[in-house]
């Protein structure tokens, strides 16, 4: 079938003002792109907003790979990097909202490389949307996954000699993903009230947390220059290069920031309102970030000692001991667990999202069955199933290597900022901006290309940052395991492509865009 034809098939019937799935506006400018209109359009602008800032969820994007920070350094690390990667995220954020404005849909990243290249248009769609789709997986997994090492860090405040096996920590791993699973499936209605309810939950939880380690302080208060520029090289074996280490709990936090492109077709006027919800998130969660890590800087423990934190998570343990109490670091845990669960079923959400339309466009195994919309619960229930399935199975590398939850950060940040460069790059040296410059929403032609070679050069160097081990010298315990999923990944989409995918992916619609 032909693009032409392709486009024809998937247009919508003659639309109703009063469709659920949006405006006549919105329903003939998603046909426009090449698609039928499928889900409710039951989003709006701080909703999105808040979608995004629920997936970055601060106090855990931040909170749960903090260990990673100690190694990195301590406070410096912490407080610096945060600022500097607020400022190259940014740049991702705003290269990305173009291209989103440029081209609302669900498909994302790899939709953006198909409009923009000019040649060999099929191959790097494909390419685009497999990584694409591994990093929309393990993002969501390393969320999910973290949560349940929260929960056991968690208990070891009452129970210290409380090591949790290996099955034991699946088990809550499971029992998440199947929660959210259930929530993702029959709450569809209610999440965008969720994504609200998580805002505010957020924003109270960091000024509590703000509020409690400042007055308490068990273990003292910093002086501002110790705080805020306390650097320890001697823990990772990286030497100089160690504040580089640091920064990847703050690049974490951020990285899946493009994930809210995928609900471009359940939102209102698309072209303005997602790239608005994405140039937003960065400096809105971030200024919030600061109010969160500064009191952690100025209230915090011997860095040694966090290093030996129960299941690898720093938060908890540094909760417990500013606090003086088991019941103080719980009543502040509890804050951050209930944001870990807000994030679980935002991402997952997007994550299902992105696996849909790729089906939708023939891409991945059991296209037909994946690319199915529920009609009365207005969401691919299909799509969900496979994402919490994909992630099970993954989790149970966990049985296999202790490092499995550094593995899975890693994969996610990996995939998901090589997902975002190859459009960036397209759009940048082979379009030259061209498309974007024609978007509704777009930074100009003058601040476009420099916010566009900041992006590319900080995913190339944090691809590779995240692809390095934490501590060295490298045992199996800290080896990362990052390149090996990736390449597992890369050889199944590649047989996929040859043994099927090559007769039936011809990419998604053609189209001039909006």
């Amino acid at each position: 079938m032909d693009q032409q034809a392709k486009l024809v098939d998937e247009k919508a019937p003659p639309p109703s003002p009063h469709d659920e799935s949006g405006t006549v506006h919105d329903l003939d400018s998603l046909t426009a792109l090449g698609y039928k209109p499928e889900l409710r359009r039951n989003r709006s602008l701080f909703t999105l907003l808040f979608q995004t800032l629920a997936i970055a969820a601060i106090p855990y994007g931040e909170g749960g790979p903090l260990i990673v920070a100690i190694y990195g350094g301590g406070q410096l690390s912490i407080f610096v990097g945060w600022l500097m990667i607020l400022v190259l995220d940014e740049c991702v954020a705003l290269s990305l909202s173009e291209l989103a404005s440029r081209y609302p849909t669900s498909a994302g990243p790899y939709y953006w490389s198909f409009q923009i290249a000019k040649s060999n248009k099929t191959i790097l769609s494909f390419i685009t949307g497999w990584i694409w789709l591994i990093g929309n997986w393990t993002i969501t997994l390393s969320v999910n996954f973290g949560f349940a090492s929260l929960i056991t860090a968690t208990v070891s405040m009452y129970h210290p000699d409380f090591v949790p096996k290996a099955w034991q920590l699946l088990l809550i791993f499971f029992a998440i993903c199947l929660i959210t699973l259930v929530i993702c499936t029959f709450g569809n209605t209610f999440l965008p009230m969720v994504d609200t309810i998580c805002a505010a939950w957020t924003a109270v939880s960091i000024l509590i947390i703000l509020i409690a380690l400042s007055v308490k302080a068990d273990v003292g208060r910093h002086s501002a220059s110790y705080a805020l520029g306390h650097y320890d090289t001697s823990f990772s074996g990286w030497g100089g290069f160690t504040f580089f280490i640091g920064l990847l709990p703050a690049a974490y936090t951020f990285s899946a920031i493009g994930m809210i492109s995928s609900m471009a077709e359940e939102v209102s006027d698309p072209a303005v309102k997602v790239p608005r919800a994405l140039s937003l998130c960065v400096p809105v969660g971030g200024l919030a970030g600061l109010f969160f890590i500064i009191p952690i800087c100025v209230t915090m423990p011997p860095l040694e000692d966090i290093l030996g934190a129960p299941s690898g998570q720093a938060l908890p343990y540094i909760f417990h001991i500013v606090m003086g109490s088991p019941g103080g670091g719980l009543g502040l845990t509890f804050l951050v667990l209930a944001i870990t669960m807000f994030c679980s079923i935002s991402i997952t959400v997007a994550a299902s999202r992105c696996t849909w339309a790729f089906a939708r466009d023939d891409a991945i195994p059991g296209s037909k069955i994946f690319a199915k919309v529920n009609k009365k619960l207005g969401v691919p229930v299909y799509s969900l199933i496979l994402v919490t399935v994909v992630q099970m199975l993954l989790g149970l590398i966990n049985l296999g290597s202790t490092s499995a939850f550094t593995a899975f950060v890693s994969v996610g940040v990996i995939a998901l900022a090589a997902s975002y460069a190859i459009p960036i790059a397209l759009s940048l040296f082979w379009n030259r901006r061209v498309e974007v410059n024609q978007a509704k929403w777009n930074v100009g032609p003058i601040i476009g290309p420099i916010v566009n070679v900041v992006a590319l050069c900080w995913i190339a160097f944090e691809i590779v940052l995240f692809s390095m081990p934490t501590v060295l010298p490298v045992t199996e315990v800290s080896m990362n395991y990052a390149s090996v999923v990736c390449v597992g990944f890369g050889t199944i989409a590649t047989a996929w492509y040859f043994i099927h995918a090559r007769k039936v992916y011809k990419g998604p619609p053609a189209s001039d865009g909006l």
